[in-house]
């Protein structure tokens, strides 16, 4: 060796390697320990802001129940005013006492809002709230001068009441399930009572002017329906504990009373006279809401416990991250110190190695795979091991293989996952837009139609409803095929499988050539509907396109055992034995959909033996998430035509087998 090559080799380190490796080897752990600790302050994080929720929620719930005070007052003087308007003069000193308790109530609350601390946007729409509530001052002023009408009067109050109860409708911080029930329960009921305390105030004015004046009773009749429905919603969030407080006030003496003077109120819709004392009314309906009332004071209890709880446990769960990362930090430390001087040689090989696979091994195994014809060998044979002399250099080579062998599998992975990703975020999101412009298009075409009176034109507009109709199932089929739901269309209770149908046919271009033969009586579960109705309009349109204009599309449908079977039947071009097969595969839901069809009509289905189309996977998708089987089979035609029969088997989860009253599909 000479002189020169001598100087061109790297010169050893002045002080002993280990004293480099220790600050490559803290380097190498510093990264997962960094990413520890980020997981660690991401819990740090997740705990803090559970914190500061609960807190804030305690604090929103405490203004939920100082507005409910006031709402309280002003429903009691509603109701008292209406029965002064309504000629029970006897209420004119209880509708003085009432509103001395109402503007007692309301200087408080107005203090409350504007006391420090209280800059939050509840508090601010509970201000903004307070404006129509100041304004009754002129329709009392009315009321004492008998200028007031009842009605007008009713509804003024109404809408002072409504504006503070929806401003005080304030959704939980946070994501705790429990707490964001409790509180919808909350607003469910505040809605109900509301409704009660609304009526009270209405037939209290009925029952003192004796009889339904106008509209009177129609009013009547919908504030019962908005309470029983608001109840509705408090049943399925409320707890069990909740939801017994409920049912033991309706089973009180005074809700009885009360029940049974609105059957005698239901009696006077034709306007006869109704022989009703207005205090007893009053009497038995102020008990019932102050009962309520009750309950609601119980809830906000409960959801502010809750929210007390959660702020506890989110405050012992920080210390103990807070403990877990000064812990990963000195382990991370100890190991750094202790490894340092012990894996110089290890470290050298895995740098060779590293350096091998990445320079040579990978690129030369992605190339022969690029460019290999069939049965050729594709494993890559093992690269040359070499060693290095002892140095910092095998930590700058071990850094590079690795970014190497990283870029290069990250980079042809992101590529697949990026592909993917856009893929279906380009249909999901082209499917959003049509569908949000097809949602307005729609709603344009039904002010059209209900403008129209020429019949021509209005036929020509029921043709383009139909028209835009398909075109937003197709941009929900997109959706579909993104892995996104459908839009939340859900029906309470149940559906006849009837109605489910002639949803789907609404939905179809040809609509007129569908006849629907023979649907047998069965309840299809609510939650169900849209999805089944996506997927028979894709079979409907399938049917209608390759068969005779001539020739209708028959809808079947029947109950075998616990399911529910549905045949949509075409006597078109029909298939062959290898295409139905193929379809099939692509029914079932188990073909991946991964290539994006050729064919011209992309969201059809196509009975060619061509690229496989979107509306397969559109029904096979969907079949899946309801759980049914769809399967198509030929057409055993009595005149010798030929066709296609899509039979679709509901499981017994989805029909109910006892008879009920059905939901409509709207």
């Amino acid at each position: 060796m000479t002189r020169i090559q001598r100087r061109l080799l790297p010169q050893p380190l002045t002080l002993p390697g280990w004293r480099t490796i220790r600050g490559r080897v803290a380097i190498v752990l510093a990264v997962p320990t960094c990413l520890l600790l980020v997981v660690t302050g991401l819990g740090v994080a997740d705990r803090a802001a559970d914190w500061s929720a609960a807190r804030e929620t305690a604090g929103r719930v405490e203004l939920v129940l100082k507005a409910q005070d006031l709402v309280r007052e002003l429903q009691r003087e509603r109701g008292l005013t209406n029965g002064l308007l309504g000629g029970a003069a006897a209420y004119r000193d209880d509708v003085a006492a009432q509103r001395a308790r109402t503007d007692t109530t309301l200087t408080g609350f107005d203090a409350l809002l504007g006391a420090d601390g209280m800059e939050t946007d509840t508090a601010d729409a509970l201000q903004d709230a307070l404006a129509p509530v100041v304004a009754l001052a002129v329709e009392r002023r009315k009321v004492d001068t008998g200028t007031a009408q009842r009605v007008p009067t009713l509804a003024a109050y109404t809408k002072a009441i409504g504006g503070l109860i929806a401003a005080a409708a304030a959704e939980p911080a946070g994501g705790d399930r429990a707490l964001a029930d409790a509180m919808g329960a909350l607003q469910a009921l505040t809605r109900s009572t509301e409704a009660v305390a609304l009526e009270r105030g209405s037939l209290n004015g009925v029952f003192a002017e004796g009889r339904f004046k106008g509209d009177e009773f129609l009013d009547f009749t919908e504030v019962r329906a908005d309470r029983l429905a608001f109840l509705r919603r408090y049943a399925e969030l409320a707890t069990p504990a909740q939801q017994s407080a409920l049912d033991a006030v309706f089973a009180t003496d005074d809700a009885r009373r009360a029940t049974r003077y609105e059957k005698t109120a239901e009696r006077g819709a034709d306007g006869t006279r109704l022989a009703v004392d207005p205090r007893s009314w009053w009497s038995s309906m102020t008990a019932l809401v102050d009962q309520l009332h009750d309950v609601q004071r119980k809830i906000g209890t409960d959801v502010r416990q809750r929210a007390d709880r959660i702020g506890d446990d989110a405050t012992g769960q920080l210390g103990g991250f807070i403990g877990l990362g000064v812990l990963i930090l000195a382990v991370a430390t100890a190991l750094a110190m202790l490894s340092s001087r012990s894996i110089t040689r290890p470290l050298a090989a895995l740098a060779d190695e590293a350096d091998s696979v990445a320079r040579t091994g990978l690129p030369a195994a992605v190339a022969r795979i690029q460019a290999a014809d069939a049965g050729d060998e594709l494993v890559p044979g093992p690269g040359p091991s070499r060693r290095i002399p002892d140095s910092a250099r095998e930590f700058s080579r071990l850094a590079t293989a690795l970014h190497n062998v990283e870029d290069t599998a990250i980079g042809l992975a992101t590529e697949q996952a990026v592909l993917r990703r856009n893929t279906s975020e380009s249909l999901a999101g082209l499917g959003r837009r049509n569908q949000a412009l097809l949602s307005r298009q729609l709603g344009l075409i039904t002010t059209l139609e209900s403008q129209e009176i020429d019949p021509d034109a209005l036929g020509e507009l029921f043709e383009l409803d139909h028209l835009a109709t398909r075109m937003r199932r197709n941009a929900e089929s997109l959706l579909v095929l993104a892995g996104e739901g459908l839009s939340p269309r859900t029906w309470p209770g149940l559906v006849t499988a009837a109605e489910v149908v002639q949803s789907a046919i609404a939905e179809v271009e040809q609509y007129q050539r569908v006849a629907v033969v023979d649907v047998q009586d069965g309840r299809i579960r609510g939650r169900a509907v849209a999805e089944l109705s996506h997927l028979l309009a894709e079979l409907i349109e399938n049917a209608l396109v390759f068969s005779p204009p001539s020739r209708p599309v028959e809808i079947y449908g029947w109950r075998d055992g616990g399911e529910y079977c549905l045949a949509v039947v075409d006597r078109g071009s029909g298939m062959t034995a290898q295409e139905l097969a193929r379809s099939n595969a692509r029914l079932t839901g188990r073909e991946p959909f991964l290539v994006a069809p050729t064919h011209p009509q992309v969201l059809g289905s196509a009975r060619t033996g061509g690229t496989p189309t979107l509306g397969h996977y559109v029904v096979g998708t969907l079949a899946t998430r309801l759980g049914a089987q769809v399967e198509l089979c030929p057409t055993e035609g009595r005149d010798g035509t030929c066709g296609v029969t899509a039979y679709i088997a509901l499981p017994n989860t989805l029909v109910h087998a006892q008879e009920a009253e059905p939901a409509t599909v709207g």
